[in-house]
């Protein structure tokens, strides 16, 4: 089991901030889930969002290989 981390969270989510984004992913590119980043539901929307937005412009990969 991994450890939780406390993340901490900028005013505005951005898509072009894919360091502060990659902490929702896994190693295979997925987004965690509410439970393991512990953040609201507005938030957790707004960084899937954001996330989807990354992977569209070729930010952040779709897979991790």
């Amino acid at each position: 089991m991994e450890e939780k981390k406390q993340v901490e969270t900028p005013r505005f989510v951005d898509y072009k901030d894919t360091d502060y984004l990659k902490q929702f992913t896994n190693v295979h590119a997925r987004i965690h889930g509410r439970r393991r980043t512990h953040v609201s539901a507005a938030r957790q929307r707004e960084i899937a969002r954001a996330i989807k937005r990354a992977r569209f412009m070729a930010l952040m990969p779709y897979i991790a290989r």
